[in-house]
């Protein structure tokens, strides 16, 4: 059960890493740039941790796919992102794919 715990902050610390890469302005920006550097390595860490019992190409696919939805929906609340029908079909995809990866795969370490 830790290790999920590990994957779940590497994909928080990655979203927000990601979502403070944008506010860093190509780094020229000094707090949001310190977030980046951080998030990222808590991010890499935390999975390396996960990747301990988890194995990597189920890691990878929920890391991905979770952080791919959240990312997307900070960038619709934050900096007005908008989404048209497609955009919302593939995401809605993409969760397909992380329920169906968590909850009917057998995959294990």
């Amino acid at each position: 059960m830790k290790y999920w715990l590990f994957l779940m902050i590497a994909i928080v610390s990655e979203v927000i890493a990601t979502s403070a890469l944008k506010a860093s302005a190509g780094f020229t920006r000094l707090a949001p740039s310190i977030i980046v550097v951080v998030g990222y390595g808590i991010s890499f860490y935390a999975m390396s941790l996960a990747l301990n019992a988890i194995p990597v190409g189920i890691a990878y696919a929920i890391w991905s796919g979770i952080g791919i939805v959240l990312i997307t929906l900070i960038a619709w609340v934050l900096y007005g992102q908008e989404l048209d029908v497609w955009a919302m079909i593939g995401i809605g995809f993409i969760i397909i794919g992380v329920v169906i990866l968590n909850v009917l795969s057998k995959v294990e370490a």
